[in-house]
């Protein structure tokens, strides 16, 4: 019996040590990002002497080691990178640093790209995208998210800082590393998503499941056409302002009563515009394609299958 146990054990230990590697063979460089997970540096590959994005996680520790819960995630992300996505980033190996008291310090091991959507809107931003450049890099987020959600990951943090642009202009989603594989009971914290790209039922502090990626792309393609973000609050009440504002105030009936904490009739909605005024030149199934996106019912959003396959992404290119 004594013997099963030390076998079980070893490969256990065997197990955990083929899926986490030693951090020795990487030379940070500097910090590029920070995100809700971790730090984010460009670092070096000593072997191979390429560049690579290097994001730091620490993961708590039980008496048996590293979680199984996190290994699970682990061996997930693997599994992905198998399917060589093209607009999902390229997962090259997942490390471990120093071992504390109570946590190990973890590196994901991406590949690095130069920019960032929020860097490529940013040198656009005295001149517009065409239509079918906008189709196209909305097309490619949708598609990314669509693998990720059929793999059951929620990414959670869709922004523009998270979505890495190539020097052909091919979109990548990344930041997605040890996010949690999703059940339909979480609930976002406040450090989860950008406060500027969160759904309704985020900001309200209500459980949540993939609808919120939708959300944060309806917004992030909103912001290819007017290369500003569509609802810039400071607050959660705020950014709910905002969204009513033009989107319109929900129906009474429609209102959470789960939440306590934002009351429905703390908002008054006196100077309302409409989206098309908010977002110039945009298309008809644009703009029916960006309001299936961001419906205050999470359960009534399109899914990104159902997105791709939107009359948007089949019309002629109105302004090549």
């Amino acid at each position: 019996m004594l013997n099963e146990i030390t076998h079980t054990k070893s490969r256990h230990f065997a197990y955990r040590m083929e899926l986490v590697k030693n951090s020795n063979n990487y030379e940070e460089m500097h910090i590029i990002g920070t995100g809700a997970y971790g730090m984010v540096y460009k670092a070096r590959d000593k072997t191979s002497n390429k560049m690579v994005a290097l994001k730091k996680v620490k993961v708590p520790l039980t008496d048996d080691g590293i979680p199984l819960n996190t290994l699970r995630e682990i061996a997930l992300l693997k599994q992905l990178d198998v399917h060589e996505h093209p607009n999902i980033v390229r997962l090259l190996d997942i490390c471990h640093g120093q071992r504390l008291e109570k946590e190990l310090i973890m590196f994901l091991v991406f590949e690095h790209l130069e920019y960032d959507l929020s860097m490529y809107l940013e040198k656009r931003s005295m001149r517009n995208f065409l239509e079918k450049e906008i189709r196209q890099m909305s097309k490619e987020i949708l598609c990314g998210v669509e693998f990720l959600h059929s793999h059951r990951i929620i990414h959670r943090d869709l922004k523009p800082q998270n979505i890495l642009v190539t020097t052909e202009g091919r979109i990548k989603l990344a930041d997605f590393g040890l996010a949690k594989t999703y059940d339909f009971d979480m609930r976002l914290t406040k450090v989860v998503v950008t406060l500027w790209y969160r759904a309704p039922e985020v900001l309200l502090e209500l459980s949540y499941a993939t609808p919120v990626d939708i959300w944060s792309v309806g917004c992030i393609i909103a912001e290819l056409y007017s290369l500003k973000p569509l609802f810039s609050g400071n607050s959660e009440v705020d950014q709910l302002n905002r969204i009513f504002r033009v989107l319109g105030k929900p129906l009474q009936s429609e209102w959470p009563k789960e939440n306590m904490s934002i009351r429905y009739d703390s908002f008054e909605i006196l100077d309302k515009v409409d989206l098309k005024d908010v977002v110039p030149n945009l298309s008809e199934n644009g703009y029916n394609l960006i309001m299936s996106m961001l419906t205050f019912d999470p359960m009534k959003r399109n899914c990104a299958f159902k997105a791709l396959q939107h009359d948007y992404f089949t019309e002629e290119p109105l302004n090549c």
